[in-house]
């Protein structure tokens, strides 16, 4: 054994001394390099020689390219197999396993991969007590036969034993802060003479807290921390179990306590493709190949990493918004290039890639990665701007997994793209990236990472008696008696218990402060302790409070008040919009103001199929068109089966679908034309008299321009009703409850019943929907259309009220009424797509309903 100021003082001497410091992982490695940066400066040292500390996995891989290259092996003429990447191991197993039934065929080759690592570290054999160890036997007779000239990561320690006289290995070599030895290592480790070195024991304080929640708890871990690092503490810890699955939650959570400055730093990575860069790079390849949705095509075309991005934003995301309008919820590049307009640089770009893509036969993965960097030059990759730190490190990683996608090549024959495409996919959804930035006095780490670590302060969460000790993961493709003999410790919950017991008594003594803490609810269900902390005294935690960033810029801000409430009168005249404006004024000044004078409006998304306004509007081109083929009620005694099929097929082809989706939409048109003539059958005799006819309408000096569905003749005496007014309605509920002032919800019939003949007889909503056929509205004498009915009132006050309503909202529309004043508080801005422009909810609060 050694001890760590002894492992120091010889690191001290510098390469002459020829020491190598072995470590379980990076992460300590790194923390070990740090600690002994800090021992030099401590002594006043400006400069010194970088310590030899690295990773067990990396220094055997070093051995293997010293022995590769060594005057040994250009002499004897003895060659060393190749060492096999882990993506060309893991592209082996997978085409292994590509034959057999399993359904998720990378995580099963990932797990054979792993139980071939288990089998050599642990010196147990495969077995062949299950149906999936007998599996594994056949698969592993063929994976030795693919890989009989060459040597993997688990191979490579008892090979390069046969060669350590020749190898010029370290005069020292200390194996640093090691818990768990499996056999193969320790062999290893004892042919090397290497020595023992443990973490120094640190004598703290221990206290053990709940809270009410994991969220309380992870915001008190990080306010806890800050209060560390104001104090001048150097190395602070924050443990947090299932930190890959909460990562971006405690990111944000530690941003915003620690305000503008970030000392701290978040460990295990995020897959590449989460890194925008990467996702474009991806994105592009998979879309010059095939269709993929328009939501990844919308972010493509307006990426910064496309050529020309800067040039054109402003014009690229006028074409996203127009897009959004016409396209299927999938798009092909060819399609795409052929919707481009005014952004001439991007269509050129778009191009090129097509013209690239085009050669996609089958060819080898070297191959594809060269047409795959071609594709992303000729798009202009990574763009013009320059590429902040993040972003270029993402890049440099990109290359990285290009590079061993590349190398498949040794051990895969062609591949179509599909195949290559979710290879190269796969291998970056496998591989972890972090950019790398300055050390940080917070270290926020997953349980094991945390092993061997040393901190001025410690934080363990989360611990509850569910989440520690941690369960028991034996491979399932070795038998778990076989795992259990040879004391791997995943492969029992007696053996994860001991670890775990092992590892919580290692962090007691880890800092000189240390909070163990737990949740003591999640949602409705109470939670418990760890069994492994109970011994640790409970005790409350002063944790301070420290306001939030935005609060302090707010109180910072020197604030002059204005009255938004508002607008600028509009001038007399025609208004944009039609009758829409008056229902958005009604249920809420500052929707009409917003989108009527603004042009503010949500960004549409592509939907399969016609949407209920795209459908609306085909049942109003259904009924249009056949009546102005029918004309009158007389024609419902005849056949009208010829006439329903011209009708719904004349809609169809309006509305520009085509193909199988065009074939149902005339197949329900006619149904609902079928089912609603039934209803106009037990009608009064009639007579059509317009369709879809324009009118422009006078209210309060504006002029609005309106579209009246349909207007009716209706037959009788000299003294009876002559006239009615019919809307369409396909959604929702249409009442005359929608007509009552004095902010009604649906103001457009009321509005065209002013602008009506004046022997108008009756106002109705036509409710076209299979299963709930009928008129909705009023009438002067209650018989002219089946079950509308005589007012409350007399007629005309009725239709005086409405135009009263009416041009009470024009006049406080053109007088620049603005407020945010929904009809009927939060109900109204549920279906309203201004609430990020409004802040409504700055005035009114969900638990108000």
């Amino acid at each position: 054994m050694l001890s760590k100021a002894e492992l120091f003082a010889r690191l001290a001497e510098g390469h002459a001394a020829r020491i190598t410091v072995l470590t379980p992982n990076k992460r300590l490695a790194r923390a070990l390099t740090s600690e002994f940066d800090a021992f030099q400066a401590r002594k006043g040292l400006s400069a010194w020689e970088a310590p030899d500390i690295l990773p067990f996995s990396a220094f055997v891989a070093r051995l293997w390219e010293d022995a590769l290259y060594s005057p040994m092996a250009q002499t004897s003429g003895e060659k060393l197999p190749l060492l096999l990447t882990p993506a060309q191991e893991q592209r082996l197993w997978e085409e292994i396993l590509a034959g057999s039934d399993l359904f998720a065929v990378p995580q099963a080759a990932a797990q054979c991969r792993e139980a071939w690592e288990l089998i050599h570290a642990w010196r147990i054999g495969p077995g062949e007590s299950s149906e999936d160890a007998l599996a594994f036997a056949r698969w592993l007779g063929i994976y030795r036969k693919k890989t009989a000239a060459d040597i993997d990561s688990a191979r490579l320690p008892d090979l390069l034993s046969n060669y350590l006289k020749q190898i010029t290995t370290p005069s020292l070599l200390v194996a640093y802060a090691f818990d768990i030895l499996p056999p193969q290592t320790r062999e290893f480790l004892d042919r090397l003479e290497a020595v023992h070195c443990v973490p120094q024991e640190t004598k703290g304080a221990c206290t053990r807290v709940a809270f009410p929640s994991a969220g309380h708890e992870i915001e008190a871990a990080a306010k806890w921390a800050r209060a560390c690092l104001e104090e001048g503490r150097a190395r602070i810890g924050v443990v947090v179990p299932g930190l890959a699955q909460r990562r971006s939650e405690v990111a944000r959570v530690f941003s915003r306590v620690m305000g503008s400055r970030l000392p701290f730093n978040v460990s295990l990575g995020e897959p590449l493709p989460a890194y925008p860069l990467v996702d474009f790079a991806l994105t592009l390849i998979g879309f010059s190949h095939g269709e993929i949705a328009f939501s990844k095509a919308s972010h493509l075309i307006r990426s910064p990493f496309l050529g020309g991005a800067a040039g054109e934003m402003a014009a690229r995301a006028r074409l996203d918004a127009r897009l959004r309008r016409n396209f299927a919820p999938s798009v092909s590049l060819p399609k795409l290039v052929a919707s481009v307009e005014a952004c001439p640089g991007l269509r050129r770009l778009l191009e090129r890639v097509l013209l690239v893509s085009r050669e996609a036969r089958p060819q080898t993965p070297g191959g594809w990665a060269r047409r795959f960097s071609a594709l992303l030059d000729a798009a202009g990759f990574p763009g013009e701007r320059a590429l902040d730190s993040g972003e270029f490190q993402a890049r440099a990683k990109w290359h990285e997994a290009l590079g061993e996608f590349a190398k498949l090549e040794r051990v895969s024959s062609q591949m179509a793209f599909p195949l290559a495409f979710s290879t190269l996919r796969q291998l970056c959804d496998q591989t972890l990236f972090q950019p790398e930035s300055p050390d940080a006095p917070i270290q926020v780490l997953g349980v094991l990472e945390s092993a061997g670590l040393r901190f001025d302060c410690l934080w363990l969460s989360g611990l509850t008696d569910e989440a520690w000790p941690l369960a028991a993961r034996p491979n399932p493709f070795i038998p778990i008696a076989l795992q259990k003999k040879a004391g791997i410790p995943q492969a029992s919950a007696e053996a994860s218990l001991e670890r775990n017991r092992r590892l919580t008594a290692e962090w007691k003594s880890a800092a000189h402060e240390v909070v163990f803490s737990h949740a003591a609810r999640e949602k409705d269900r109470d939670l418990a302790p760890s069994p492994l902390i109970l011994d640790v005294p409970q005790s409350p935690l002063p944790i301070p409070d420290y306001p939030r960033y935005r609060d302090l810029l707010f109180r910072a801000r020197k604030l002059q008040p204005f009255e938004d409430s508002r607008a600028p009168p509009v001038a007399p005249g025609k208004v944009q919009g039609g009758t829409r404006v008056l229902a958005d004024q009604a249920a809420c000044p500052f929707r009409a103001f917003a989108a009527h004078r603004l042009g503010a409006r949500a960004l549409e998304e592509p939907a399969p199929g016609p949407d209920a306004r795209e459908r609306g509007k085909l049942v109003h081109s259904l009924m249009a068109s056949l009546w102005r083929s029918l004309k009158n009620s007389r024609a419902l005694e005849g056949d009208l089966e010829p006439a329903i099929a011209r009708a719904a097929a004349e809609a169809v082809k309006e509305s520009g679908l085509e193909g199988r989706l065009a074939e149902l939409e005339r197949e329900r048109l006619a149904r609902l034309a079928r089912e609603w003539l039934e209803l106009e059958k037990r009608r009064a005799p009639f007579e059509v008299a317009a369709t879809e006819e324009k009118k422009t309408l006078s209210v309060a000096g504006l002029e609005f321009a309106g579209r009246i569905d349909r207007i009716d003749r209706l037959a009788g005496g000299r003294n009876a009703p002559g006239h009615a007014l019919i809307d369409y309605k396909t959604g929702g509920n249409p009442g005359t409850r929608h007509w009552q002032g004095p902010r009604p919800d649906d103001p457009q019939l009321p509005l065209y019943a002013g602008a009506a003949p004046g022997d108008l007889g009756a106002v109705a909503f036509a409710r076209v929907r299979t299963g709930a056929m009928r008129f909705v509205g009023f009438s002067r004498t209650g018989d002219q259309l089946p079950g509308v009915n005589v007012p409350g009132k007399p007629w005309q006050e009725l239709l005086a009220e409405w135009k009263r309503d009416a041009e009470a909202l024009g006049a406080a529309f053109a007088a620049g009424d603005a407020r945010v004043d929904p009809k009927e508080a939060l109900k109204t801005c549920r279906l309203c797509d201004l609430q990020t422009l409004c802040r409504v909810h700055e005035k009114l609060s969900p638990f108000d309903e």
